[in-house]
Parts: C-alpha cells; sequence; structure tokens
C-alpha cells in the first residue's frame, strides 16, 4: 500500500497540480480568481479546462460533470464524455472553458419549492472555483452552484458561498477597527464530526422499513443495548476495522482530512471526523464522505445508516458542526488569547455570537429541523430542542464581571475594564465539557450539536454566517462613528451581555428544571419541525436574509415549501411502509405462530396433556392480535383523512398530531407481540440481530 502522503489528494486538482500542469500565468489568474471571486476570463479558461481534461485522463477519467447540491440535501451528477467526433470516423478527447464554467442541467425535477413550474426546465450550473475539481469513480467533478433560468438559487451552495462572503465583509470592517489594516477576508471554517451506524446487509435486506426510510419502524428493544456502556471507545472488530481502513483511503484520495474514528456510545454506532477546513470546502467534503460512507459498506457487506434514529432506545446519531472564524492572516477570531478578559477583540467577537445566538435562536432550531431529527433530539445524549449556548465557567465569570462591573477574581482582584492588551494567561481547559449543550464553546470554536446526522451542513452554516455577519454589521455601525474607540467598545460589550446573557446555561440540558427556567427566560422551545418552519419565513428573518443578500424572499418561501413538503412526504411513506410490513408481514407471521399453538392444545387434550402454557400464550398473542388489526385500521383512516388537507402546514401539523401518534399506537402493540412470538416465526431481524449482527 502506497503511503499516506502518497495517496492523499491524488485523485483533486489541487493547489500543487496546478502550479505543475498550468503556465505562470494562468496559475496567478485563477489564484486571484479563487482568492477574489473575480469572473475567469474566458482564455484563461481554456487553458485551464484542457490541463484539468489531460490530468483527468491520467486519472482514468473518460468523462466529466459538474457536481452540485440540489435542494434534495444530497449531490447530483450528470455525466458527459470528453469525445468529440472527428471527419474520419474517430473520436478525440476535448473539453473547453465553456464547458468547465457552466453546465445545463434539467431543472425542472429537482426541488424549487414554486420556483420553478414544471414547464420550466432549464437550469444552470457555475463553476466554483474555491473548492477544487476530482476524479471519482472515472468521473472528473466539478463543483458549482445550481441556479435557475432567472437566476434564482436551488441549491445549498450558493447560499452558502453568498453567506461567507457577508459575514467576511462584516469582520474584516471590525477588524479594521482594531487595527488590522492587513487582513483582507475573513473565512469561517468547519470540522463537522459524522456519527453513523454499520448493519450487515444480509439482515437490511430483510427490514422493509430500513430499506424505504432509513430507520426501523418497529422493533423491541433487545436485551442489551448501550447500558454497560461497553461499546463507546471500545474495541474495533475486524470487519469494521477493515470497512475504516478502506473508507480512510477513499478519503484521503479526494483530500478529505479524515482524522478520528472510534465507536460511538451505542451498539454499531462509530464516529469519523475530519480536521478543519474552509466551511464551503468542509461542505463539499462532507457530503462526498457520506456518499463514500454508503458505498464503501456494500464492499464489506454492511450497510451505513445516516438517518437520526435508526433504533428506539439507543442512541441516535448526530453531526456535530464545529465552527469558528479566522483571518486570512491565520488568527482564529474565537481563540481567547492568554487573557480573554483583557482580550477585547475576542470579546467583541464573542459578544456578537451571544447576541446572534440569542436573537436568532429560531433559526438555528430551523436549520436542523427535519423529521427525522424530531426523534433524536432530547433523547440518549442529544441536546433538546431549545437552543442556549455553554462558554465555561470561566468565560461566564469574565461576562459577569464585565457586566457588573465588579472585581474579577483571577490570578488576583480586577475591577473588569476593556483594553487590547494582555494580562495573565487562562488555562485551555478552564472549563469541563458539555455534552448536553446545543451551542457550546470548547476552546477557540464553538460546537452546534443539534444537526442530524444526514444533514448538509450548508443550511446550519448559512444560519451562523448571516446571524453574526449581521451582529458585526451592527457592531461596526456603531463603533466606526464612535469618537472614543475604547470607551464605546466597553460600553457596547457590557450592553450586549447583559441584554443577551439569558441564553447562556452551563448546566443540564436534559434537566426538567432547564426546561423551566428556560421558559421562565422567554426561550423558545420549539418541541418539532412543523412548530420550528414557520419561525424561518417571520418577517425579522427575512428582513435579516434580505439585507445581507443571503436569499431572496422567493426564495425563501420556496426552500420553507420544501422543507414542509419534505416533512409530509418522510411521514406518508414510513405510515405506509409500516401498513405494508403489518399487513404483509408481522400480521400473517403471528397468525401462523396462535395456529402452531391453538394445534399444539389441542394436540395435548387430545392425549390428556396439561394445555395450560399454550393456551395462555394463545390467548394473550390473540388478544394482542386483535388490538393490532385494530391499530392498522386506525392508521389506515388517519391516512385518509389526510388526504384532503390541500395546505401543506396544516398536513404538517395533521401529521405531527393525527398520523405518528397513530404509527407509535401501532408499534407499540407490533413490539409487544414480538416480545412473544417464537424467533422462527418472527420475519425480520430483530434489535439484537442488527445491533450486535457484525
Amino acid at each position: 500500500m502506497s503511503s499516506v502522503s502518497e495517496v492523499f489528494g491524488s485523485m483533486v486538482f489541487n493547489d500543487a497540480v496546478m502550479r505543475e500542469k498550468l503556465p505562470k500565468d494562468t496559475y496567478r489568474a485563477l489564484k486571484k480568481t479563487m482568492k477574489e471571486g473575480r469572473s475567469l476570463d474566458p482564455n484563461v479558461a481554456n487553458v485551464v479546462a484542457n490541463a484539468m481534461k489531460d490530468w483527468a485522463l491520467s486519472k482514468g477519467a473518460t468523462h466529466f460533470t459538474h457536481w452540485f447540491q440540489p435542494m434534495t440535501g444530497i449531490t447530483a451528477e450528470k455525466h458527459d464524455s470528453f469525445i468529440s467526433p472527428t471527419g474520419d470516423g474517430g473520436v478525440i478527447m476535448e473539453f473547453s472553458g465553456k464547458e468547465l464554467v457552466r453546465g445545463e442541467p434539467d431543472a425542472s425535477s429537482f426541488p424549487s419549492g414554486g420556483l420553478r413550474a414544471t414547464f420550466e426546465a432549464r437550469g444552470y450550473t457555475a463553476w466554483d472555483p474555491t473548492s477544487y475539481a476530482f476524479v471519482k469513480e472515472g468521473t472528473l467533478c466539478i463543483p458549482t452552484a445550481f441556479c435557475s433560468y432567472g437566476g434564482e438559487a436551488l441549491d445549498k451552495k450558493t447560499p452558502l458561498l453568498r453567506s461567507m462572503e457577508a459575514l467576511s465583509r462584516q469582520a474584516v470592517r471590525v477588524l479594521r477597527l482594531f487595527g488590522h489594516d492587513e487582513v483582507k477576508k475573513v473565512f469561517t471554517t468547519v470540522g463537522p464530526e459524522q456519527e453513523y451506524f454499520l448493519v450487515d446487509k444480509q439482515m437490511f435486506d430483510r427490514r422493509k422499513d430500513l430499506i424505504f426510510t432509513g430507520r426501523t419502524l418497529f422493533g423491541a428493544r433487545a436485551p442489551k443495548g448501550q447500558e454497560l456502556e461497553d461499546h463507546y471507545f471500545g474495541s474495533i472488530k475486524p470487519r469494521v476495522k477493515a470497512y475504516m481502513e478502506e473508507l480512510n483511503q477513499e478519503l484521503w484520495k479526494l483530500g478529505i482530512l479524515a482524522k478520528t474514528e472510534h465507536n460511538e456510545v451505542a451498539p454499531a454506532q462509530h464516529e469519523l471526523a475530519p480536521i478543519f477546513t474552509t466551511t464551503n470546502i468542509a461542505t463539499d467534503h462532507n457530503q462526498l464522505t457520506m456518499e463514500l460512507m454508503k458505498k464503501v459498506a456494500l464492499r464489506h457487506g454492511l450497510v451505513c445508516l445516516l438517518h437520526e434514529k435508526p433504533f428506539a432506545g439507543v442512541n441516535g446519531s448526530g453531526k456535530h458542526n464545529n465552527w469558528s472564524m479566522s483571518t486570512d492572516t491565520g488568527i482564529n477570531l474565537l481563540e481567547p488569547g492568554s487573557s480573554p478578559y483583557e482580550n477585547a477583540q475576542f470579546l467583541l467577537f464573542l459578544s456578537a455570537v451571544i447576541k446572534a445566538v440569542d436573537e436568532y435562536q429560531d433559526l438555528l432550531r430551523v436549520s436542523v429541523a427535519s423529521a427525522g431529527n424530531d426523534h433524536r433530539l432530547g433523547a440518549n445524549e442529544a441536546p433538546p430542542a431549545i437552543v442556549s449556548m455553554f462558554v465555561g465557567d470561566e468565560l461566564e465569570g469574565v461576562l459577569e464581571a464585565l457586566e457588573s462591573g465588579a472585581a474579577y477574581d483571577h490570578h488576583e482582584n480586577q475591577v473588569m475594564s476593556i483594553g487590547v492588551h494582555t494580562l495573565p494567561k487562562i488555562p485551555k481547559d478552564s472549563t469541563d465539557r458539555n455534552r448536553t449543550s446545543p451551542f457550546a464553546f470548547t476552546g477557540n470554536k464553538f460546537e452546534f450539536r443539534m444537526l442530524g446526522s444526514t444533514f448538509s451542513i450548508s443550511g446550519p452554516n448559512v444560519v451562523l454566517n448571516t446571524i453574526v455577519a449581521e451582529e458585526l454589521r451592527q457592531f461596526a455601525d456603531e463603533l466606526e462613528g464612535a469618537q472614543d474607540f475604547t470607551a464605546a467598545l466597553q460600553e457596547l460589550i457590557v450592553r450586549t451581555v447583559r441584554e443577551h446573557r439569558r441564553i447562556i446555561f452551563n448546566g443540564n440540558n436534559y434537566s426538567q428544571e432547564w426546561v423551566d427556567e428556560a421558559q421562565r427566560r422567554g426561550l423558545a422551545n420549539l418541541k418539532s419541525t412543523v412548530d420550528a418552519l414557520p419561525c424561518f419565513v417571520a418577517k425579522k428573518n427575512i428582513d435579516l436574509f434580505t439585507t445581507h443578500k443571503i436569499f431572496t424572499q422567493a426564495e425563501m418561501y420556496s426552500r420553507y415549501e420544501i422543507l414542509l413538503e419534505s416533512y409530509n412526504k418522510v411521514i406518508n411513506i414510513e405510515a405506509l411502509t409500516m401498513l405494508d410490513m403489518a399487513k404483509k408481514e408481522i400480521g400473517p407471521a403471528v397468525t401462523t405462530y396462535v395456529r402452531e399453538l391453538c394445534d399444539t392444545v389441542i394436540a395435548k387434550k387430545t392425549i390428556g396433556i396439561d394445555e395450560l402454557a399454550e393456551q395462555t400464550i394463545a390467548e394473550k398473542i390473540a388478544k394482542l392480535e386483535s388490538c393490532f388489526y385494530k391499530k392498522i385500521a386506525s392508521l389506515e383512516d388517519a391516512l385518509c383523512r389526510a388526504c384532503g388537507k390541500s395546505d401543506a402546514l396544516a398536513l404538517a401539523q395533521y401529521s405531527r398530531d393525527t398520523i405518528i401518534p397513530a404509527m407509535q399506537e401501532l408499534r407499540a402493540v407490533a413490539d409487544e407481540l414480538e416480545t412473544n412470538v417464537a424467533e422462527d416465526y418472527w420475519p425480520m431481524p430483530t434489535y439484537g440481530d442488527l445491533l450486535f449482527g457484525v
């Protein structure tokens, strides 16, 4: 096997390859485009395209595709070969600058939320030169944005790039006030931790619920779950280790910084974490990671489950979004430095994040809302639906001292005031971690822990970038006109902390006491996706996104409609799958077992043997079976009544209040039947089989 350094990035048209393959003037022009976001000269584009094509051919590619991220949450590709006919009946391999910078996939069948009618099919993809092209499975993949004929964003990348520019613009304004004239750009960086389950493919193939929905709709708990906490960080099984090794190789080839791997808390659950990188590249890489996790698993006879809650009663899978801000000169703006209570720049950026999370807690909740994540939030170590921030004891003490003007007890008592120089050092790990917090400060970054494992990280980071950009805009507007900058800075930070400290909570987010306290503080508790989604199109949020030109109002309403439609479709598919399994698999299996018991009762009576055991079991199961079919009828009736609801929000509310409870009632009876029916008769692999079968 080649060394990691030889493998890493070998399938990526990265900076090293560009320096080697491109003429110097072309390389400089392309780098300027990448850094400054300027359009690329057509002549330069042709040179880049030809070099990219030759390099891709050397890697075995025969086709190219504009690789984009529509509103489905996954990636999309349309492959075109490099071949072009010659006059003698042969072909040559060609790739033009025009083909590189723009493509034209059909836009009519992707979710548009009403932005596009079916007959309006034209859509465009535009090359994103800030994210490197790569070769995957014989195809040159060119990361692109995706928009409609009218210019509306139909993807997840375009708003992300807009939000990154918005934050950079406002952050640079603030940094100018601190004398950082050398800073030209501020980047947000992300390291998304990815949790997942692995199950045996042969067992997966016998579970229609896993096939159609990604989660188990039925299933009694196994005798053993995660109670002993023996799986977390435990020794990795050979079959799983082989999978992880191949996955790492495939990720490294694509320049993805896969760093950490380990067993997670639940049986059959694992985690993969990368090193931080720029947010739009991290988003591309995470989409590739999820795709490769699934493909590599199949080569090992496994299936990778990325649903937020594939199994009831054990941990669900999240995607912890570690977010920070860095300058193009290498400064992490969320690094406290040697003395955060005197580090005015850090405290100002920290205050901006605190204010942003408090004022736009509803948007952060919307950004992680989905039917699948509703099952996870608030259960088995996942954060609750109430958004709050953890800053740790040290920083909370700093903020309290600033707010009150009292002495801060750290090495020596000092009255808190804002300066631009540093004093005694603060310990790097000055406080414990808080695994229950939705939004936790962890040294030099914030860990947004509410994301579900299937999520594109684009949406949450669009929100994070934009809300922080808005607060920095307000700060810059205020400070730029101040006669006494230091005094104005002190007053601004103190006022911000005083007005928004309600969002800070360092305690146990799982406790009922916190739910009560959060209500007293006036924090939102948007328990379900249906509760959260309407907040997206609240006036203050429309004003936010339109002011910073992240979305138009039409684009916002389109996304709102797409999210509602997705929720309704997911619930409908799950309900139909339950009915199919209940009527075609579970019901017949139970009937067969009851008949076997009854035949045994008759046979025992015939020869005078005590039949009480079989008769008791048969009577119990028969009663459950009767209840089971009543619950089937109730769910069918609920689905029938849903057909008359044309309003998407009304249908979502009905699904939450009527269909989901009917599904839960049907499952409860089925799971009790599973614990009473002999294993040989049960028609599908159990939780014990799935969780401990690898």
